[in-house]
């Protein structure tokens, strides 16, 4: 397995979980990610903010933001809502993940007309928006708790053991 650092586009095409696990490990901590929001607008125009990203020397990306029902991906060449993570995949030749919030309650407005940092339904972590990332082809799901969303280490927790549970090793 070669190191995260020393990967081609190609090697990803076929990395399962663990192969990605390990080749992440193999870098004793040199691995790179960056957190892109593709909802804002693009820095350079018609290149999206995770290939700027991955120019850059990113070797994992991760969209904050990222919505399962209303992907959206600005400066990404037009496809169908369901193949955005895999032509982002393509056009970056990084491993994509999402943040997704395990949220008990939401304690902000869910209008983004109020609120730009709404909580949608699309980010929120019930098993069927992880399903739902894996089928896009998104690699790796990060729980994250921003500040005022509800989110508590017992959700954290409880929805690692259900992701675990059931979908094994469909993603990191």
């Amino acid at each position: 397995m070669r190191r995260i650092i020393d990967c081609r586009c190609s090697d990803f095409l076929n990395m399962t979980r663990r192969d990605l696990l390990d080749s992440i490990a193999e870098c004793e901590g040199r691995t790179v990610c960056c957190e892109t929001v593709g909802t804002l607008q693009a820095m350079l125009g018609d290149v999206t903010n995770a290939e700027f990203a991955a120019a850059m020397g990113a070797d994992l990306i991760l969209l904050n933001m990222f919505d399962c029902n209303d992907p959206q991906i600005n400066a990404l060449p037009k496809c169908e809502p369901m193949e955005r993570v895999r032509m982002l995949k393509k056009l970056t030749g990084r491993p994509i993940g999402i943040n997704l919030e395990p949220v008990e309650q939401v304690l902000s407005s869910e209008n983004p007309e109020e609120n730009m940092w709404a909580m949608t339904g699309g980010r929120k972590a019930p098993l069927e928006n992880a399903r739902k990332a894996a089928d896009m082809g998104v690699n790796f799901i990060l729980l994250t708790g921003n500040p005022g969303m509800g989110v508590t280490n017992e959700a954290i927790e409880q929805t690692l053991r259900l992701y675990k549970r059931e979908l094994g090793d469909r993603l990191v």
